[in-house]
């Protein structure tokens, strides 16, 4: 089996499959921890802050842990059900959903039912991810047009759900500092079909120089100690101190405070954490309101099993203190079901601004290559409209959201969305583009059973023979072939003759995980 060091939100470095397992594992858990396992210092310190209540969270970690998906815009019929529409086809398969109270894309289900290995998840259909986590996205409530950054952003669970948001209208950047995770990242972003979204690998200090109060609103899902990973991370139980809670807290100090020079004036900032540590949540948002009195925080919606932030648990108290942290939201695994969050929606003051972008740097008209791709096997591509630049990597051609702005000098895994390899008289369409698109926005294109025998082939990298019985549309006909599941697009396939050559990625193969 192929191993790789992945870091995790908290800086711990743990083991995983190949990138293909983990995508479609998604946050699954393999283990769940018991409340003996939990650290002993751990248990003194939430005894103290909980006093009554101590007993019914140590009891939480006793219970089967909540399980949580969240469905994708891109991949549904975009039509003003669109939520109930991609519900019916996870209907046909007999999953057990139920909604979660505060994401209306978001809903529970049942343990056994293993979402991340069904093609629906290859497809992009939904993504998995921690139910309380949805509630993140959900307070920014990103709006169509905006531009948003989420700063700390792997794997994804924020990035995909704001993207959702925004409907593919208007920019998001999406960054993370580590290198492996952000790969990670980079692939779900090209798995939800996202075309509006840049990814980069940068620190904090590093963006918020070329983008000083640009961004509409910002999510800082910081690096924190882990505690609310306590019953899925086995590691984040190993690797917990008390003074790596101190350094942690030190970290988010300083994130935020780039953060605050990303936002533009009347932007919102969304601050979570998925640790119950009192220095990393309540303390950090009360020192930046100290520091920054162009910020306030704005109430939360009430939802069922949301507490307010306990401003009694902080060290530092001022005047004016308690009604900003009073404001914060508290997530706890014995009253909500979800593993646990904190969070802090601020906003600055003042009046929206249209910040401009630098012009991008090697833009050019689109080659006559993707041209004549495009002229034979797409009807109106996505990638064909609205604002844009064209950008040429190598011979690897993207399309970038005119807003991103100068690349030059920034550690890019993605500018946008990833159109395909520029060769000598052809052009060779990637698998982002692929994903991007629906079946009506090609020439060709078949639906394959969820359940058949036939994804399952396609997915593990297998050529597929053409049925004219079920396709007889394909008959006389050749070139680029969407392979979908219903309304969802999985790749390409290359159709020559009575063949469908098979052009899903090698690195996402069934076959190439154990």
């Amino acid at each position: 089996m192929c191993c790789n060091i992945v870091t995790t939100k908290a800086g711990r470095r743990i083991k995983s499959e190949d990138p293909a397992a983990f995508l479609r594992k998604g946050e699954e858990s393999v283990e769940e921890n018991r409340r003996e396992d939990l650290p002993e210092a751990f248990c003194r310190k939430m005894e103290g802050l909980l006093g009554s209540q101590y007993q019914a969270f140590l009891e939480s970690y006793e219970k089967a842990r909540s399980q949580g998906l969240r469905l994708n815009f891109f991949k549904s019929e975009r039509t003003e059900d669109w939520i109930g529409e991609s519900l019916k086809l996870l209907e046909k398969e007999k999953m057990q959903l139920e909604p979660v109270p505060w994401a209306r894309e978001g809903f529970y289900y049942q343990e056994e039912e293993r979402p991340g290995r069904h093609p629906f998840h290859d497809a992009g259909l939904y993504y998995i991810q921690e139910p309380s986590a949805m509630a993140v996205v959900q307070l920014l409530d990103p709006q169509p047009g905006e531009r948003i950054l989420d700063l700390c952003a792997a794997p994804g669970g924020k990035t995909t759900h704001a993207a959702s948001r925004l409907k593919g209208k208007g920019f998001l950047l999406s960054n993370e500092i580590h290198p492996a995770r952000a790969k990670i990242l980079s692939q779900n972003v090209e798995r939800m079909g996202i075309w509006n979204c840049a990814v980069t690998n940068q620190s904090p200090e590093e963006l918020s120089g070329r983008f000083q109060e640009f961004f509409h609103g910002i999510i800082v899902d910081a690096p924190c100690s882990g505690e609310g990973m306590f019953r899925k991370e086995p590691e984040a139980v190993k690797e917990w101190s008390e003074e790596q809670v101190r350094i942690c807290a030190q970290r988010q100090r300083r994130i935020l405070e780039e953060a605050s020079r990303m936002l533009c004036p009347g932007g919102r900032l969304v601050y979570s954490t998925c640790t119950f540590s009192p220095e990393e949540n309540e303390g950090t948002i009360g020192d930046f309101l100290r520091d920054h009195p162009e910020f306030h925080t704005e109430p939360a919606p009430e939802y069922p099993g949301f507490s307010k932030g306990m401003y009694q648990w902080t060290e530092r108290k001022a005047d004016g203190d308690e009604q900003g942290l009073r404001n914060t939201v508290r997530i706890f695994p014995h009253q909500a079901r979800g593993e646990g969050h904190f969070i802090a929606l601020l906003k600055k003051e003042g009046e929206l601004t249209e910040q401009e972008a630098a012009p991008a740097v090697r833009s050019f008209p689109a080659p006559a290559e993707y041209l004549t791709f495009a002229r034979e096997n797409l009807r109106a591509p996505q990638a064909l409209e609205g604002e844009g630049e064209y950008l040429l990597f190598g011979d690897q051609l993207y399309r970038a959201p005119a807003c991103l702005g100068n690349v030059k000098g920034l550690k890019v895994l993605r500018p946008g969305l990833h159109l395909g390899t520029v060769k000598k008289n052809r052009f060779e369409p990637a698998h982002a583009l692929a994903m991007a698109l629906r079946p009506e926005e090609t020439v060709l294109s078949i639906s394959l059973d969820p359940d058949g025998e036939e994804i399952r082939r396609y997915l593990s990298g297998e050529a597929l023979q053409a049925d004219w019985k079920k396709w007889p549309h394909l008959e006389g006909k050749k070139g680029w072939v969407l392979v979908c599941l219903g309304h969802c697009s999985a790749g390409w396939a290359k159709l020559s003759g009575n063949a469908l050559k098979n052009h899903y990625p090698k690195g996402l193969r069934r076959n190439a995980a154990v």
